[in-house]
C-alpha cells in the first residue's frame, strides 16, 4: 500500500447489532429487523432499530458511566474499541497531536429531556445542577478526551442530513493539513420516546413501524439508534491494517448535486458508490439526482441500509462499516448523502 491520504485502520461500534470491534462478523451484517419498543410504553405495537442494554464496564473493564447519557456511554465504549482494532498505544504517543469529532444530529437527548421535564415538574431552582452538564452536545466528545487523556483538537458537528460526513471530511483535512498525528471520529444518537413521537406526529415513520412486516418489504424511515467510532492515522505504520483511504471531499447544503459531485471525480468514475442515507437513501427529488445519474451502468451501488438511515445525520459510518463489512471488494469508492431537501455530502475512498 503506497498512499499519503490518511487512513482508516480502527472501528469499534454500539449499535443494533451489539457492542463490536472491527467489522460486523459476515453472519450478523445482513439486513436487520426492527424491534417492538419496551423501554416506554405505548398504546400499540412500536418498532424501532435499538440497542440491546449491556453493561458498558463489562466492554472497557473500569469504565464508569452511572452518571452519563447513554450516547457518553458509547462514545467511550466505541472509541475504546476503536483504538484497540487499530492496535493504537496512546502510551507511545504525542496526546496534544490527537483529535476527537464527534457527529450528531441530537446529542445527549435522553439527560437533557430529563431536565427539561424536572423544571417543568418542581421548577427551574428544584433542577439537579448535576446533570445540566451532561445535556450538552458536545459531552461525549469531552468524555472520550477525558478518558483517553487527549488534547488534540475537539470539535463536535451536527448540521442539517450531513453530520456525520462533515466530520469525517474535516478530521480527514486536519491530518491532510499535518494539524493531528491521530483522529477519532464519531456518530451517533440515542433514540427516546419524545423523539420517537416526534417522527410520528411528524407522519415521517415507516408502516414497519407499526406492524410486524419485514423492513425490506415497505419503504419510509424507521428510526435506529447507535454510535460507530473510527480510527484515522497518516499511512505508513507498520502494525496497522487499514480498511480504507481518505481522499478528497466536498458538502453543499444546495446547487447542482451532479455538478458539484462530477467535479469532485475528476472525470474518472467510482468502483463504488456508498450511499450513506440521512432519511433519504439517495433518493431523488426535485432539487437533487440519483446516484445512477452520476456514473452510469458501470458502477456498483450500494444502497443505504434501513438501520442506518434511521439514524438520520448521524447514520454514515454505520453505513460505511456495514459497507466495509460486506466488503463490496477493493477499489474506488465515494461515500456519498443526499438530502431530499437538495444538497450533498461526498468523500472518495479507496477500499482495501
Amino acid at each position: 500500500m503506497k498512499t499519503t491520504l490518511p487512513v482508516l485502520t480502527g472501528i469499534g461500534s454500539v449499535t443494533p447489532y451489539g457492542p463490536l470491534a472491527g467489522l460486523i462478523p459476515a453472519e450478523s451484517s445482513g439486513p436487520l429487523e426492527p424491534s417492538a419498543i419496551t423501554a416506554w410504553t405505548t398504546l400499540e405495537l412500536r418498532r424501532a432499530f435499538l440497542v440491546e442494554p449491556f453493561r458498558p464496564a463489562s466492554i472497557v473493564p473500569g469504565l464508569k458511566t452511572r452518571r452519563l447519557d447513554r450516547l457518553s456511554a458509547w462514545a467511550l465504549v466505541a472509541s475504546s474499541l476503536a483504538l484497540r482494532d487499530a492496535g493504537i498505544d496512546l502510551g507511545q504517543m504525542d496526546r496534544s497531536r490527537i483529535a476527537v469529532f464527534f457527529a450528531t444530529g441530537f446529542g445527549c437527548v435522553e439527560l437533557t429531556e430529563a431536565f427539561y421535564q424536572s423544571a417543568a415538574t418542581y421548577g427551574w431552582a428544584e433542577t439537579d445542577p448535576i446533570t445540566f452538564p451532561e445535556t450538552l452536545s458536545n459531552a461525549p466528545a469531552s468524555h472520550v478526551a477525558l478518558f483517553h487523556d487527549l488534547r488534540g483538537p475537539n470539535v463536535t458537528v451536527s448540521c442539517k442530513s450531513f453530520a456525520a460526513e462533515s466530520a469525517l471530511l474535516q478530521a480527514a483535512s486536519l491530518m491532510r493539513h499535518g494539524q493531528a498525528d491521530l483522529a477519532i471520529v464519531l456518530a451517533g444518537d440515542t433514540l427516546t420516546q419524545a423523539v420517537y413521537e416526534w417522527y410520528e406526529t411528524a407522519d415521517l415513520l415507516s408502516p414497519a413501524c407499526f406492524n410486524n412486516e419485514p423492513a425490506s418489504s415497505v419503504s419510509g424511515f424507521i428510526p435506529s439508534e447507535g454510535l460507530v467510532a473510527m480510527v484515522l492515522e497518516p499511512a505508513g505504520r507498520l502494525a496497522a491494517r487499514p480498511y480504507a483511504a481518505l481522499g478528497a471531499g466536498r458538502w453543499a447544503a444546495g446547487g447542482d448535486t451532479r455538478a458539484g459531485v462530477r467535479q469532485l471525480l475528476e472525470g474518472g468514475l467510482p468502483d463504488f458508490i456508498l450511499c450513506a442515507g440521512n432519511g433519504a437513501p439517495c433518493t431523488p427529488s426535485s432539487l437533487t439526482c440519483s446516484p445512477r445519474d452520476l456514473v452510469g451502468e458501470d458502477t456498483t451501488i450500494f444502497p443505504a441500509q434501513p438501520v442506518a438511515v434511521g439514524m438520520g445525520e448521524a447514520g454514515a459510518l454505520l453505513h460505511l462499516l456495514l459497507a466495509l463489512s460486506r466488503r463490496p471488494g477493493p477499489g474506488q469508492a465515494l461515500l456519498l448523502g443526499t438530502s431530499a431537501h437538495g444538497g450533498f455530502a461526498a468523500l472518495r475512498l479507496e477500499l482495501f
